[in-house]
């Protein structure tokens, strides 16, 4: 395809796109599998009117991806209702570190007994699929800032965080293969690349954030009273983070994710003193004793950076979600269907997946019908398109490489599909029968 057919079938599907909002929301399936629905269409598989070829065209895959990642992760970060602490995160920060690791785990055994690739290239394979996608999964994500819904928190939440927290498993992999250094009985990767990036970019994040929404905070409020650009504020702080945290050698993606959830929970915190502050000062005292006890959150009084950015990360997360599905629909051929592929697609989704859940979550008060849905939506997507890429880019053989494309490539086709298609079922389902839990 030319230049002109691309934007054809992009403006196209973007025209289609924003005059069925309404019908599509109706729909039993979601946007991503029209969008995968037209890229095979236009693909190889059927009309073959563009090919996509990821291996020569890693560098601008891995770049995509990212840009798209980082997206979902601001905007998932902005809409966490409810400040980090280990009490209310205790069941994402669960899965995102145990449930990742045994899935890892699971991922690696079966490449390694039944499909036959070296160690290494297991682990790798298992650090690609084991994270969940903050770009795919937005239908049982959380809805807006405001959404106390622990389903959805839990799971936007997971994928926040567990971006991140699969970086030490890509190192671990490409170790495995020569491509990394891992230091003498794995301490280097030890210390490095878990403890430090890890740590680092967490700290790096949240230091950001609040910072931006302090000085946000305070250029809007007399004697100051600036306008700000809370869009260019967001793009810049995801920028500056992320640099900042590639620089020192930390995890990004956990950076990003920490920032927006420091700069909507700083931003909270001071809405509230000020609120307090002005009961203080207009309230008569028996007034205000009676009302400060019964005191509930009310919208902030002023415009915040991360709501006011919001919006315009959704639209750019549908944007990246648009383009990179019709991508992944442009680089199948019917060869690339193998049964190896689906049956490692088939154990993810019904086996490795449910069980690290389950294992991850022993002991904790979590209801049983969430975990079991947590279980299963597990949506595999662009983050694990991206870890493929970065590997690709940083010296995976060529052979290897194209055996970890085709099996990434239809896991991902396949978590579109049957993902896409039981979602909205599912959930309806879901609250029909049970009464909404509500984080603590």
């Amino acid at each position: 395809m030319n230049n002109a057919q691309w934007f054809l079938l992009v403006g196209g599907l973007m025209l289609v796109r924003g005059l069925t909002a309404t019908l599509l929301k109706r729909l039993p399936v979601t946007a991503a599998i029209v969008y995968l629905a037209a890229g095979l269409l236009v693909g190889p598989s059927v009309l073959n009117l563009f090919q996509f070829n990821p291996l020569k065209e890693s560098a601008l895959l891995e770049t995509l991806t990212e840009v798209a990642v980082l997206i979902s992760l601001f905007a998932a970060g902005v809409k966490m209702p409810v400040p980090f602490n280990y009490g209310r995160w205790r069941t994402p920060i669960l899965l995102a570190t145990v449930a990742m690791t045994l899935t890892v785990a699971l991922v690696a055994a079966f490449a390694y007994y039944v499909l036959g690739l070296p160690l290494g290239a297991g682990v790798l394979l298992g650090a690609i699929l084991a994270p969940t996608d903050p770009v795919l999964a937005t239908d049982v994500q959380s809805r807006h800032p405001g959404d106390l819904d622990q389903l959805r928190f839990t799971l936007t939440s997971e994928a926040g965080m567990n971006d991140g927290s699969a970086f030490p498993f890509v190192m671990l992999g490409m170790g495995l293969l020569g491509l990394h250094e891992l230091g003498d009985g794995g301490l280097r990767w030890l210390a490095l690349d878990v403890l430090w990036a890890t740590g680092a970019g967490i700290a790096i994040g949240g230091g950001a954030g609040v910072a931006l929404a302090r000085l946000g905070w305070k250029l809007r409020r007399a004697p100051h009273q600036h306008e700000l650009m809370d869009d260019f504020l967001g793009l810049g702080l995801i920028g500056v983070v992320y640099g900042l945290a590639v620089l020192v050698h930390a995890w990004g993606f956990l950076a990003v994710f920490f920032a927006a959830v420091a700069l909507r929970q700083t931003e909270l915190k001071l809405a509230q003193a000020a609120r307090e502050a002005l009961n203080a000062r207009t309230l008569p005292e028996t007034v205000r004793t009676a009302t400060t006890a019964k005191a509930k959150p009310v919208p902030e009084p002023v415009p915040t950076v991360s709501e006011g950015s919001l919006v315009f990360k959704e639209h750019l997360e549908r944007l990246s979600e648009l383009t990179l599905v019709l991508l992944v629909g442009g680089t199948l051929f019917l060869s690339s269907w193998s049964w190896e592929a689906v049956g490692l697609a088939l154990f993810l989704f019904l086996i490795a997946r449910p069980i690290s859940v389950l294992v991850a979550l022993l002991g904790t008060p979590t209801a049983w019908r969430i975990r079991g849905m947590t279980g299963w939506f597990g949506v595999r997507g662009i983050g694990s398109l991206y870890y493929l890429m970065y590997a690709i880019q940083h010296g995976l053989p060529d052979t290897l490489a194209m055996q970890l494309i085709q099996l990434t490539l239809i896991v991902v086709t396949l978590s579109i599909v049957l993902h896409g298609i039981s979602v909205k079922p599912l959930m309806r389902y879901f609250w029909r029968r049970s009464k909404q839990v509500t984080i603590p």
